[in-house]
Protein backbone atom coordinates (compact mmCIF):
# COMPACT_ATOMS: atom_id res chain seq x y z
CA UNK A 1 0.00 0.00 0.00
CA UNK A 2 2.88 2.33 0.77
CA UNK A 3 4.25 2.02 -2.77
CA UNK A 4 0.85 2.95 -4.19
CA UNK A 5 0.61 6.06 -2.03
CA UNK A 6 4.17 7.14 -2.85
CA UNK A 7 3.74 6.62 -6.60
CA UNK A 8 0.36 8.36 -6.67
CA UNK A 9 1.66 11.32 -4.65
CA UNK A 10 4.63 11.67 -6.98
CA UNK A 11 2.37 11.54 -10.06
CA UNK A 12 0.14 14.26 -8.60
CA UNK A 13 3.16 16.39 -7.68
CA UNK A 14 4.60 15.95 -11.17
CA UNK A 15 1.30 16.99 -12.72
CA UNK A 16 0.96 20.05 -10.50
CA UNK A 17 4.55 21.05 -11.22
CA UNK A 18 3.94 20.66 -14.95
CA UNK A 19 0.74 22.67 -14.69
CA UNK A 20 2.52 25.47 -12.83
CA UNK A 21 5.30 25.49 -15.44
CA UNK A 22 2.91 25.57 -18.40
CA UNK A 23 0.66 28.14 -16.76
CA UNK A 24 3.58 30.38 -15.81
CA UNK A 25 5.27 30.24 -19.20
CA UNK A 26 2.02 30.79 -21.07
CA UNK A 27 1.15 33.72 -18.81
CA UNK A 28 4.60 35.27 -19.32
CA UNK A 29 4.40 34.98 -23.10
CA UNK A 30 0.73 35.68 -23.85
CA UNK A 31 -0.62 37.44 -20.76
CA UNK A 32 -3.64 35.16 -20.56
CA UNK A 33 -3.98 31.40 -20.25
CA UNK A 34 -6.68 29.12 -21.67
CA UNK A 35 -6.98 26.81 -18.69
CA UNK A 36 -8.18 23.77 -20.63
CA UNK A 37 -5.15 23.82 -22.93
CA UNK A 38 -2.81 24.37 -20.01
CA UNK A 39 -4.26 21.32 -18.25
CA UNK A 40 -4.05 19.16 -21.39
CA UNK A 41 -0.43 20.14 -22.07
CA UNK A 42 0.51 19.63 -18.40
CA UNK A 43 -1.18 16.22 -18.42
CA UNK A 44 0.84 15.14 -21.47
CA UNK A 45 4.07 16.57 -20.04
CA UNK A 46 3.61 14.84 -16.69
CA UNK A 47 2.72 11.57 -18.39
CA UNK A 48 5.86 11.64 -20.53
CA UNK A 49 7.98 12.84 -17.63
CA UNK A 50 6.77 10.04 -15.39
CA UNK A 51 8.12 7.46 -17.84
CA UNK A 52 11.66 8.51 -16.91
CA UNK A 53 11.38 10.30 -13.59
CA UNK A 54 9.15 7.83 -11.77
CA UNK A 55 10.57 4.56 -13.06
CA UNK A 56 11.88 3.49 -9.63
CA UNK A 57 8.64 4.03 -7.68
CA UNK A 58 6.61 2.46 -10.49
CA UNK A 59 8.83 -0.65 -10.45
CA UNK A 60 8.52 -0.90 -6.64
CA UNK A 61 4.75 -0.65 -6.94
CA UNK A 62 4.65 -3.28 -9.70
CA UNK A 63 6.82 -5.62 -7.64
CA UNK A 64 4.50 -5.23 -4.64
CA UNK A 65 1.45 -5.98 -6.80
CA UNK A 66 3.18 -9.05 -8.27
CA UNK A 67 4.04 -10.35 -4.79
CA UNK A 68 0.42 -9.99 -3.68
CA UNK A 69 -0.81 -11.73 -6.83
CA UNK A 70 1.62 -14.61 -6.26
CA UNK A 71 0.44 -15.01 -2.65
CA UNK A 72 -3.20 -14.99 -3.74
CA UNK A 73 -2.49 -17.57 -6.45
CA UNK A 74 -0.69 -19.78 -3.93
CA UNK A 75 -3.61 -19.58 -1.49
CA UNK A 76 -6.01 -20.44 -4.30
CA UNK A 77 -3.93 -23.44 -5.32
CA UNK A 78 -3.67 -24.58 -1.69
CA UNK A 79 -7.45 -24.37 -1.30
CA UNK A 80 -7.95 -26.22 -4.59
CA UNK A 81 -5.55 -28.99 -3.52
CA UNK A 82 -7.34 -29.28 -0.17
CA UNK A 83 -10.69 -29.71 -1.97
CA UNK A 84 -9.19 -32.44 -4.15
CA UNK A 85 -8.07 -34.34 -1.03
CA UNK A 86 -11.52 -34.08 0.60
Amino acid sequence: MKEFVVYTALRIALFLGSLALVFGLWWAVAGEVPVLWAVVIAFVMSGLGSLWLLNGPREAFAQRVQERADRAAKRFEDMKAKEDVD
